[in-house]
C-alpha cells in the first residue's frame, strides 16, 4: 500500500513541466524554505521544525499565503523535504484559476493536532504568528475526504481565494489530527494556491549588468524578489511594496543593476507618492485591502492601501533618484525619457517634483532655526518611523539620528543637484525654482548644526566601567573592548533624541549612512568610525559581524529591552554591513589624511573578515549569536524561543552584496555610482 501510494504521488508530480526558471532552498535554523517561479507561478514553502511545526506557504501574488499551524508536540521533529515545490495550475469551484504549487515533505512524529489554518493576506498570517489573533471572517475549518484535509475560501469579496490540501501519503488522518505509520513517520502531499493576480517577474539581463557578482545565493533571493510592478521588501513576511527598503536596495544595488531594473524600482515608489508628496512605506493588497476598507466603511473595495507611516523613505527618494539620473552614463543617457514617462496620473518628472516640495517644506524650520524641536519628528502617537521599526527600535526617541542627520540634508542636496542640472524644469513652478535654489543652503545648514545634537561623550571612567559591568551581564569577555577604549573621552552619536531633545545614548550601526550618504570632516570620520568598530561590548564589532545596537552605555532598563533577542537589539542585520561597506569604500575615494585613510582602511578589513566568516547567512535578513567555548557563533533568529520574530529567508536588501563587494573587487564597481556629469 505504501508503495502504490507514493507511485501515485509521483504519477501526480509527472504532469508538472520540466525544471522550473528558478528554484532552490534554503536551511535556516529551523526553517526549511523552498522558493520557486515558473510563469504564472511565484511562491515559498517554509516549513518550520521544532516542537510546533508549521507549513506556511507565501506567494508575491497579492501578497497572499496560506498556513496551517499545528499544535506543540512532546518532543522536537524535523521536516524533511522529498520533492521541490513544483507549480501547478488549479481552478477554484467557478473555474477561476489558482496558481500555487505541490510539494511532498515528511516529519518524524507520532502525531500532528491542526491548531489553526490561515488563509488569506501574508500580513494576517504575519499577525497570527505575531499575535495569535486572526479577524473572525477569515477562520476556517478543514474538510476531510478520506486520506485529505482540505482547507478552501473565496477571498472576503468573493473573489478567487485560496487553498490548501494535505494528502497522508504515510500514517493516517483522524479528523484533523494526523497520525504517523508503524515506522513513525508522516509523509504529506502538500498543495497550496492563491487567485491573485500573478506579477510580472524581472528576469536575467532585465535585472541584473555583467559586473554583478556570481553568488548564487543573492541572485536567487534577487530573482525572486524583483518584478517589475515592484520589488517585495523580503519573504516569507514582507512579500510585498516596502519604500525604504526599496530605496536603500537601489542605491546599494545600483552599480550591478540594470538602467530599467532602477527605473521599475523608483517609478514604484513615485506611483505610490500622497497628494502633499511623502512616500509610501508600505502597501496592502488583495484580502487585507477588503479587510481595511470594510473598517473604514469607505467603499474601496479591494483598493490597495498605503502606509505613510515611516519619515525616512520621504527623504531617500531625492538622494536615490539623484544617483542614478546624475551619476551613471546610462542613466544622464536615458533621463529626458524617463522623466517623461508616466507613473500614476502623472509624469516620472512631476512626481519627483512633488516629493522636492515634501522635503523643501519639512526642513524648512530647522533649517531657519537649528534646534531639536525643529528636527524631522517620527509622526505623533507611534514609536516607529524609519529602518529601526519594531517598538523598541528607536529606544522610545522622538528624533532619529539617520533621519535628522543624514537623509534631510541628502535629499535637500539631491533636489538642488536635480534642480541645477535642469531634470526638473518642465515640472516647476516659480516658486519650486526659487525654493530648490536655496536648498543647497538649507542643506548646508542641516550639516553643520544636526549631527552634534546627536553627539554623546562618555568620560574614559566612566564609559571603562560601564564596559565591565555590560559584558558580565551579556556574558561576553570584556578585555578587547577595554584595549579598543584609549584614555580620553568616548564619543558617538545617539540613536535618536528623546521627546525633551535628550539622546538616547546607544551606539548604532546608522553611521554607515553617513559615510554613504555625506562628507564627515576626517576628524569626525575617525571618531565615529571609531566608536562603532571597536570591539563589542564597547563598540558594534563581533566575529559574526557588526551589531546594529549596543545599549551599554544606557540605563538597565533599556539593555534589557535591547537584547541579542529583540528584532533591532544587539543582533546583525545583513544589509546594514554592506551599508558600512559601501560607505567606507566612498569614504576612501575621498583626499583624506593619510593616518584617517588607514584608520578607515583597517576597519575595512576587520568589517569584511566579519562579512566573509557569515557568508552562508548573508542573504538572510538578520541573525543573532551567542558566545561560547571562548568565541561568536551566529545563532539564527527565530531559533530560539525567546526570539521576538523569525528572519526571512530572502531579504531584499541582504542581496546588495552583489554590487557592494571586498575592496580588492568593488573598488572598481563602486567607482561606477560616483561619475559626475
Amino acid at each position: 500500500m505504501r508503495i502504490a501510494r507514493a507511485v501515485a504521488a509521483v504519477a501526480a508530480l509527472v504532469q508538472i513541466a520540466a525544471a522550473p526558471e528558478l528554484a532552490y532552498r534554503v536551511a535556516e535554523g529551523r526553517n526549511l524554505n523552498a522558493f520557486v517561479r515558473e510563469g504564472k507561478v511565484a511562491a515559498h514553502l517554509l516549513l518550520r521544525s521544532g516542537r510546533e511545526p508549521r507549513i506556511l506557504i507565501a506567494f508575491p501574488a497579492g501578497n497572499s499565503g496560506v498556513g496551517l499551524w499545528f499544535a506543540p508536540l512532546a518532543a522536537p521533529a524535523k521536516w524533511r523535504l522529498d520533492s521541490d515545490p513544483q507549480p501547478v495550475t488549479l481552478s477554484d469551484g467557478e473555474g477561476r484559476p489558482l496558481y500555487g504549487v505541490r510539494a511532498v515533505a515528511t516529519l518524524v512524529a507520532p502525531r500532528l493536532a491542526v491548531r489553526q489554518a490561515v488563509l488569506s493576506s501574508v500580513r494576517v498570517l504575519r499577525d497570527y504568528q505575531a499575535l495569535g489573533t486572526i479577524p473572525p471572517t477569515v477562520g476556517i475549518v478543514g474538510t476531510v475526504r478520506g486520506r485529505t484535509l482540505d482547507y478552501r475560501r473565496d477571498r472576503g469579496d468573493g473573489a478567487a481565494g485560496y487553498r490548501l490540501t494535505l494528502t497522508v501519503l504515510d500514517g493516517r488522518l483522524d479528523a484533523t489530527t494526523i497520525v504517523a505509520g508503524t515506522d513513525g513517520h508522516i509523509r504529506l502531499e502538500i498543495v497550496a494556491a492563491s487567485g491573485d493576480h500573478p506579477l510580472s517577474p524581472l528576469l536575467g539581463r532585465e535585472l541584473l549588468n555583467e559586473t554583478a557578482a556570481s553568488d548564487p545565493a543573492a541572485r536567487n533571493a534577487l530573482t525572486f524578489l524583483s518584478y517589475r510592478e515592484k520589488f517585495l521588501a523580503g519573504s516569507w513576511r514582507f512579500n510585498t511594496y516596502f519604500g525604504r527598503d526599496t530605496l536603500m536596495s537601489l542605491r546599494l544595488l545600483m552599480p550591478a543593476l540594470q538602467p530599467q531594473a532602477i527605473e521599475a524600482g523608483l517609478s514604484s515608489v513615485l506611483a505610490r507618492l500622497a497628494p502633499d508628496g511623502e512616500a509610501a512605506h508600505e502597501e496592502g493588497l488583495s484580502e487585507f485591502a477588503v479587510l481595511e476598507h470594510r473598517k473604514l466603511a469607505d467603499g474601496l473595495g479591494d483598493a490597495p492601501t498605503l502606509d505613510h507611516g515611516m519619515v525616512d523613505t520621504s527623504f531617500m527618494l531625492a538622494p536615490v533618484a539623484a544617483s542614478y539620473l546624475l551619476d551613471r552614463t546610462d542613466g544622464r543617457d536615458r533621463a529626458l525619457a524617463y522623466l517623461a514617462r508616466t507613473v500614476g496620473k502623472q509624469t516620472v518628472a512631476a512626481a519627483l517634483v512633488r516629493n522636492a516640495r515634501f522635503v523643501v517644506a519639512a526642513a524648512r524650520a530647522f533649517a531657519t532655526d537649528p534646534r531639536a524641536p525643529n528636527l524631522v519628528p517620527i509622526k505623533s502617537g507611534r514609536m516607529t518611523g524609519e529602518w529601526r521599526d519594531s517598538n523598541e527600535g528607536l529606544g522610545r526617541g522622538r528624533f532619529a539620528y539617520d533621519v535628522n542627520a543624514v537623509f534631510v540634508p541628502a535629499a535637500l542636496e539631491a533636489i538642488s543637484r536635480m534642480a541645477k542640472a535642469g531634470l526638473l524644469d518642465g515640472a516647476t513652478t516659480p516658486s519650486d525654482r526659487a525654493a530648490f535654489a536655496a536648498a543647497q543652503g538649507a542643506a548646508r545648514v542641516w550639516r553643520a548644526k544636526a549631527p552634534s545634537l546627536f553627539t554623546v561623550t562618555v568620560p574614559a571612567t566612566d564609559a571603562r566601567t560601564a564596559v565591565t559591568a555590560y559584558a558580565v551581564q551579556a556574558g561576553v569577555p570584556a578585555a578587547h573592548a577595554l584595549a579598543a577604549l584609549g584614555v580620553g573621552p568616548l564619543m558617538f552619536h545617539a540613536l535618536s533624541l528623546d521627546a525633551a531633545g535628550h539622546r538616547v545614548p546607544i551606539v548604532n550601526s546608522d553611521e554607515g549612512f553617513a559615510l554613504l550618504f555625506g562628507e564627515p570632516s576626517p576628524a569626525d570620520l575617525d571618531t565615529y568610525v571609531s566608536a562603532i568598530m571597536r570591539p563589542f561590548p564597547a563598540g558594534l564589532m563581533t566575529d559574526v559581524g557588526l551589531l546594529v545596537a549596543n545599549p551599554v552605555f544606557a540605563d538597565a532598563a533599556v539593555q534589557a529591552r535591547f537584547s541579542r533577542n529583540a528584532y533591532h537589539g544587539t543582533v546583525v542585520w545583513s544589509w546594514q554591513q554592506a551599508l558600512l561597506a559601501a560607505g567606507l569604500e566612498r569614504q576612501l575615494q575621498r583626499n583624506l589624511p593619510a593616518p584617517v585613510r588607514e584608520h578607515l582602511r583597517a576597519a575595512q578589513a576587520i568589517l569584511w573578515r566579519a562579512i566573509e566568516a557569515t557568508r552562508v547567512y548573508r542573504s538572510s535578513e538578520l541573525w543573532s549569536w551567542a558566545f561560547t567555548d571562548g568565541r561568536y557563533a551566529v545563532a539564527p533568529f527565530g531559533a530560539s524561543g525567546a526570539d521576538v520574530d523569525e528572519s526571512n529567508a530572502a531579504q531584499l536588501w541582504s542581496t546588495v552584496y552583489l554590487a557592494v563587494r571586498p575592496p580588492q573587487q568593488g573598488r572598481v564597481i563602486q567607482a561606477r555610482g560616483k561619475r559626475r556629469p
